[in-house]
């Protein structure tokens, strides 16, 4: 069996929230977000659902990485 995150089956917080919708407005891929929130896949796109944020790519590299 695989470890559980370590913000496993605690709520979030208003602070957590504006950080998902920070990472998903900079196109980070839901694994990474899921990753550094400390959180699973599912529970990120759960979440983003909740609270309207699309997680969908935009026509552009991930992490703000455009030329100028």
């Amino acid at each position: 069996m695989s470890k559980q995150p370590s913000n496993h089956g605690k709520s979030w917080t208003p602070q957590q929230e504006k950080q998902l919708q920070k990472l998903a407005h900079e196109n980070t891929p839901t694994r990474v977000i899921g990753l550094k929130m400390g959180r699973t896949e599912s529970s990120i796109q759960n979440k983003a659902s909740d609270v309207g944020v699309s997680l969908k790519p935009v026509n552009q590299s991930p992490y703000n990485r455009r030329k100028p």
